[in-house]
């Protein structure tokens, strides 16, 4: 009689703990990829600086804030409940937005001996998200769409010939396209 007790006691221990050890795993998760975006956008910032490559940083910047202020906007056209349930913030993930976003930047502009690491990065932070039940894996893959577009469509190949500045006023902003042939 009373290993079952002893056994029901512990069951019952247990399973009042793995909400607990689920919830700091899931922090763990969150904190990682907190981490891992911020440091590809650092390094999406800093590659360029360290080169003194301004176009390139310019490039970067726009490309970060384009794509995390696109994903933002579309959490609030598309109110998707979170995982964990605790908000309805879900589509699209701007975690792997932003971290997307880095990547293309760091690809397109230095090739893929600076992308292919970012790469693996960048996924990370996107699985990191899942595994920490803040979004769905399809929120990471139209966040990882939207980063890597940005990134593409912003960015260009390190090239002294081209020049690609963004500026802003006023009245709006826009970007300027600068070329010598």
């Amino acid at each position: 009689m009373m290993k079952p007790m002893c056994f029901a006691a512990s069951a019952a221990a247990i399973s009042l703990m793995t909400p607990v050890a689920a919830e700091a795993s899931d922090k763990g998760w969150s904190n990682a990829s907190n981490v891992a975006r911020d440091i590809l956008i650092g390094a999406a910032l800093a590659a360029p600086a360290v080169q003194q490559d301004w176009n390139g940083d310019l490039q970067a910047g726009a490309s970060i804030v384009a794509a995390g202020g696109l994903a933002y906007g579309l959490k609030h056209v598309f109110p998707e409940q979170r995982p964990d349930h605790s908000d309805r913030r879900s589509f699209p993930s701007a975690h792997s937005a932003e971290a997307f976003a880095a990547v293309a930047m760091l690809e397109n502009r230095y090739g893929w001996k600076a992308g292919l690491p970012a790469l693996a990065a960048a996924s990370f932070v996107a699985i990191a998200r899942v595994e920490a039940r803040k979004h769905h894996w399809y929120d990471c893959l139209a966040g990882a769409a939207i980063g890597s577009a940005s990134g593409l469509l912003i960015s260009t190949k390190r090239d002294e010939r081209v020049q690609l500045l963004p500026w802003a006023d006023s009245g709006g902003g826009g970007m300027s396209l600068a070329m010598r042939f």
